[in-house]
C-alpha cells in the first residue's frame, strides 16, 4: 500500500511528495519511477515531519504504530489520512480531538476504494427492508487481522441503518466449531484467507421467497488510489476528524 500511495501522489500534477517513512528502512533515499529526484526515506517519522513539515502524512500501517504516528502529524502541524483498520473508539476520539485542539483535518477509513463505500452505502438501505443479513469477506492470505475492518464497519452501519439487531438463525448442533462466522448483533461474519485474493466483500440479505446479494471485488491495490488522493486533497479543508469516504463523496441519506 505505501509504494502504491507513493506512486499515486506522484502521479498527481496537484500534489507533490515529500518524503517517505518505515521503520525497517534500510537506505536513505527511495526511487519512485515517474518522479525525477529519489525521495528521502527515513525510518524515524519524527525526524521526517520535523524536517520536512509536510501537509498531510498518509498511514497505512497497524494500530499500534498507527496512533503514534496520527499524535506526531497532527501535534506538528500536518493533516491526516489513515486507512489503518482496527482503531477503538477510543483511538478516534482522540484523533478527533488533537484534530480540533491543533485545528487540522483528519481522514480515517476502513476502505478507500469507492466501489467499496458504495457497496456499504447500498447495504445501509437494505438493511431497513431485511430482517437477517451475512457478510462474507474475502482477502489475501497475509492479513493480518480477521474479521477485516471493511466487514464490521458495513455491519455497523447496516445496524444504525435498522435501528435494532438482525435476526439471527441459530444452529442446534455445530458439527465443527466456527462454521457460523463471528457474530455482530445478528450479523454473521464468514472472513476467508487465500492466496491470489486481495480483497471482496459480499453482503446476503434474505427474507421470505428471495435474497438480495451485494458484492464489491477488489482486483488490485490500485483501486484505493482515488480514494486516497481525494482524502489527501480534502483533508486539508477540514478541521476534526472524518470518519469513513462517505462524507467525501457526498453519499447522502
Amino acid at each position: 500500500m505505501g509504494q502504491q500511495v507513493l506512486h499515486a501522489v506522484v502521479a498527481d500534477p496537484d500534489l507533490e511528495l515529500i518524503a517517505a517513512a518505515d521503520i525497517k528502512a534500510d537506505r536513505d533515499r527511495l526511487s519512485v519511477p515517474g518522479q525525477a529526484q529519489d525521495a528521502p526515506l527515513h525510518s524515524n517519522l519524527t525526524s521526517l515531519i520535523e524536517m520536512y513539515h509536510p501537509h498531510v502524512v498518509v498511514d497505512f500501517t497497524v494500530p499500534e504504530a498507527a496512533m503514534s504516528a496520527a499524535r506526531l502529524a497532527l501535534k506538528n502541524g500536518a493533516n491526516l489520512v489513515m486507512g489503518t483498520t482496527g482503531l477503538s473508539e477510543a483511538n478516534l476520539k482522540e484523533i478527533d480531538d488533537l484534530a480540533q485542539k491543533h485545528k487540522k483535518g483528519a481522514v480515517v477509513a476502513a476502505n478507500f476504494a469507492i466501489g467499496a463505500i458504495i457497496l456499504m452505502r447500498l447495504a445501509q438501505i437494505a438493511a431497513k427492508y431485511f430482517d437477517n443479513a451475512e457478510i462474507i469477506e474475502l482477502h489475501h492470505d497475509k492479513k493480518l487481522d480477521a474479521p477485516s475492518g471493511t466487514s464490521l464497519a458495513t455491519a455497523r452501519a447496516m445496524l444504525q441503518a435498522r435501528g435494532k439487531p438482525f435476526l439471527y438463525p441459530r444452529t442446534e448442533k455445530e458439527t465443527l466449531k466456527g462454521t457460523r462466522g463471528g457474530q455482530s448483533e445478528g450479523v454473521s461474519i464468514h472472513s476467508i484467507r487465500l492466496p491470489g485474493l486481495v480483497a471482496s466483500q459480499e453482503v446476503i440479505f434474505g427474507a421470505l421467497g428471495q435474497t438480495l446479494s451485494i458484492r464489491h471485488d477488489t482486483i488490485s491495490r490500485e483501486s484505493f488510489m482515488p480514494g486516497v488522493i481525494l482524502a489527501v486533497k480534502e483533508v486539508v479543508k477540514r478541521h476534526g476528524l472524518v470518519y469513513g469516504l462517505d462524507t467525501l463523496l457526498n453519499l447522502g441519506d
